[in-house]
């Protein structure tokens, strides 16, 4: 018997676990995909926004700007990429300017320091690149970006050194009421647990309704966007929003914590695992973003991708203990902004479930910190000790990035290991940079082959069946 057992690990399930690892507890963590992060927390803009947007008194606006502070000390800890960028929000219109002033509003109601209107001349200055057409700007000193998926991984893996309990691939096919708490049945057998914490992402309202009828409904939003090259990420310096409608915080220009230019997303109803792109989508990207920064040379794109939002129309996060299922509690509907709040929110339902019983006595050792090499960002004296000490990581494998076989070695004996080529890339950068994988992708598949003992052909680009090779040609090309 858990004490609990979390379901669903993106990142507001991995910061659960994170923060609850500190307690002497017995806790899990079941996770449909093959991966972390492998659902929202990888498809995303990777900001962390300062938290003028969301309405005053609501969880949204208080989780965000409390997230957005502990997210900067658990990246320094954790050695997850992050850059305090700021954000500047677009005004083109009468009407936009209005609106400004209602987030400045609504910003400093919610706690945001630093907010202030710059006019279109004063914006320019600081973003040259930013279009003539810009009458005022509001400017966000504490805004971020972060690498979404590391940010997760990285709590997940603390949480397993401190003695979490991981099971991937484990879809969750029922739960059942039991004197004790619950039975969690999956593929890989029943987990018992007192509570449940329900992280299931755009799937959270299916996940309910296992135990009971659930007081929410999840509606999922497709949004697709362009990673652009290098040669672009330099293009602005900070995050560049127009000003946010109905459908979310609208199309954005802005650098990536690895030196890419990202644009987008749209905002479109779609189904819980519709990720694809389409011409009209990313055509409507293209012709949003060049009303902010008409400069953007969209042929240096090396990706298109999409990433599916878990709204739920309650207009804030549903964080709280089920009022049907006693003991089963909810962070569902965690749309943006979701990345930036995952710590408070964690906090959040670890609150709940001490006032419902759950006994909360810190370990008198919890492992904190993380560390990990990334050869590209090392000089050179740095990278001749590690040659010197481990050869593999002389072996650069991805030309793109100057990612070594040490480095593809190290995260194959990290906590939470790869089991896919993707796996690896999200873990170390391999196959990120402006070929994609082209080059790389072949060795990468021959070291997890190596390495896994498997033939290469069983080594998949993703989830279980999405083989790269279906077998071997025994015949030479003529």
């Amino acid at each position: 018997m858990q004490d609990v057992i979390i379901i669903g690990c993106g990142v507001a399930g991995a910061a659960c676990a994170y923060r609850l690892s500190r307690f002497r507890l017995r806790l899990t963590v079941l996770e449909a995909l093959s991966d972390v992060a492998g659902g929202t927390t990888k498809a995303n803009s990777a900001i962390l926004h300062a938290g003028y947007d969301p309405e005053p008194d609501t969880k949204m606006a208080r989780l965000n700007v409390e997230g957005v502070r502990m997210a900067e000390e658990i990246c320094a800890k954790l050695d997850v990429p992050y850059r305090k960028t700021g954000s500047l929000v677009l005004a083109f219109s009468r009407e936009d300017r209005a609106l400004l002033r209602t987030l400045l509003e609504r910003g400093e109601k919610n706690g945001v320091a630093g907010l202030g209107l710059l006019s279109g001349d004063e914006a320019r200055a600081l973003e040259p690149e930013l279009s003539g057409a810009v009458l005022e700007a509001l400017l966000a000193p504490s805004a971020a970006i972060v690498n979404p998926w590391e940010y997760a991984l990285a709590m997940a893996e603390t949480a397993v050194r401190n003695g979490v309990e991981l099971r991937r691939s484990c879809p969750v096919t029922a739960i059942a009421r039991e004197e004790e708490g619950f039975a969690v049945t999956t593929p890989q057998g029943v987990f018992r647990a007192r509570y449940i914490i329900n992280a299931a992402g755009v799937h959270a309202d299916r996940v309910h309704r296992l135990i009971g009828e659930a007081s929410f409904t999840i509606r999922p939003a497709k949004g697709e966007y362009y990673l652009l090259d290098k040669s672009e990420g330099t293009r602005v310096s900070r995050v560049i929003f127009q000003c946010p409608g109905p459908m979310g915080k609208g199309v954005l220009v802005s650098p990536t914590v690895h030196g890419n230019l990202i644009v987008g997303p749209t905002a479109e109803p779609s189904g819980p695992e519709d990720t694809s792109n389409t011409a009209r989508g990313l055509q409507t990207v293209r012709e949003l973003a060049a009303r902010s920064v008409p400069g953007v040379r969209f042929r240096e794109n090396i990706r298109n991708f999409a990433g599916v939002r878990a709204g739920s129309g309650r207009g804030d996060f549903i964080i709280e203990e089920s009022p049907t299922v006693p003991g089963f509690f909810n962070a569902a509907g965690i749309c943006s902004p979701g990345l930036s709040a995952a710590p408070a929110i964690a906090d959040e339902l670890t609150g709940l479930l001490a006032e419902k019983g759950l006994p909360l006595k810190e370990k008198e050792s919890f492992t904190d910190t993380r560390r990990r090499v990334r050869f590209h960002d090392l000089d050179d004296r740095a990278r001749n000790e590690l040659i010197a000490a481990d050869p593999r990581y002389g072996r650069v494998v991805c030309r793109c990035e100057t990612v070594t076989e040490g480095e593809i070695l190290a995260c194959l004996r990290a906590p939470i290991p790869p089991a896919s080529v993707n796996g690896v890339k999200r873990r170390t950068g391999a196959g990120m940079g402006r070929c994609q994988g082209g080059f790389c992708g072949p060795r990468v598949q021959e070291i997890l082959a190596r390495e896994l003992g498997v033939p290469p052909a069983a080594v998949p680009l993703e989830e279980p069946g999405s083989y790269i090779l279906t077998g071997e040609t025994k015949e030479a090309w003529s």
